[in-house]
């Protein structure tokens, strides 16, 4: 288990060296990330959610665990944020310990996470589901609690970004497909599928191009940053698992998703929503780098403790 999870996992360090050696060498520049994110929000993540679900044959008892799985993920986020809430609350007033917060819950449930799932589940189709459903419930607390915590004022919450946004609307396309099971012809399949399948290596060249503009001196010197990848790739997955264990559900496949993807790094959108909002930008850049940097030790090494449900 162990070796299959390194050698998946490493494979995203080898994309991350592409966007760094690009840069790194001038055949890139730091003026490309915006293009290539736009690409990888409103083309690549959209066939990616679409394509999870014309893979899986629809039957109700899917449709049930996906819907189950919705309602788990909203509620072990949403649990871990209130008990860091609970120990860091008085502390908020320091915005590194808001991005802490945000940094230790919100991650790359989507372009990573679909791999990482991929990598142990080959013949399960629905953990590609349930990862899609992951980055809708995350993006509707990015929007509202996440929001709310980087510019610590409410007049940021928006629920109509939280509802209508490419993850969303992908879903909106994808569930009713996925009812009516609807078998496209491969012509349309394999576009979808190819666009698919290039949404992992594309984010994480894009995170090898902002590493190329960062200190590594101060990527693994800021001693703040640690307690944040504890958090998140330690922490949280162990209060996942602990989560699941009390679920009278037998679905270890469902339960092991729900745990996996919590061992994802930060997402990039906590990085993004600092920049928007001019708060601690280079401590949110230093948790998404980080977290993804360690990640290739820490998903093999908690899988090996956690998966067996």
């Amino acid at each position: 288990m162990f070796l299959l999870l390194f050698s998946n996992v490493s494979i995203l360090l080898l994309y991350m060296s592409i966007g760094l050696i690009l840069v790194k060498t001038r055949k890139a520049s730091l003026n490309h990330i915006k293009s290539l994110t736009g690409i990888l929000i409103y083309v690549l993540g959209p066939a990616m959610i679409i394509n999870s679900f014309l893979k899986l044959e629809f039957s109700w008892e899917a449709f049930a665990k996906i819907g189950i799985y919705f309602v788990l993920s909203l509620v072990v986020q949403i649990l871990f944020f209130l008990l860091i809430f609970v120990f860091l609350g008085r502390k908020y007033s320091d915005s590194k310990y808001r991005i802490l917060t945000v940094g230790s819950v919100l991650g790359n449930v989507g372009f990573l996470g679909m791999h990482v799932l991929s990598s142990i589940f080959p013949t399960e189709p629905i953990v590609l589901c349930y990862s899609s459903i992951n980055v809708m419930t995350m993006n509707l607390i990015v929007f509202t609690i996440g929001t709310y915590l980087i510019t610590n004022d409410k007049k940021f919450i928006s629920l109509k970004s939280a509802i209508l946004n490419p993850t969303t609307i992908s879903l909106i396309i994808a569930i009713p497909l996925f009812i009516s099971n609807i078998h496209f012809p491969a012509f349309i399949l394999q576009p979808v599928e190819l666009l698919s399948k290039m949404s992992t290596p594309v984010c994480m060249i894009i995170l090898g191009m902002r590493l190329a503009d960062a200190s590594i001196k101060k990527l693994f010197s800021r001693g703040f940053v640690y307690i944040t990848c504890i958090l998140k790739l330690v922490a949280f997955p162990v209060l996942v698992f602990l989560f699941v264990k009390l679920i009278p559900m037998d679905d270890s496949v469902l339960k092991t998703s729900l745990v996996v993807l919590a061992m994802t790094p930060s997402g990039a959108i906590i990085e993004s929503l600092a920049e928007l909002h001019d708060c601690e930008q280079d401590f949110a850049a230093n948790v998404v780098l980080l977290t993804t940097i360690l990640c290739v030790i820490s998903i093999p090494l908690m899988c090996m403790l956690l998966v067996k449900i």
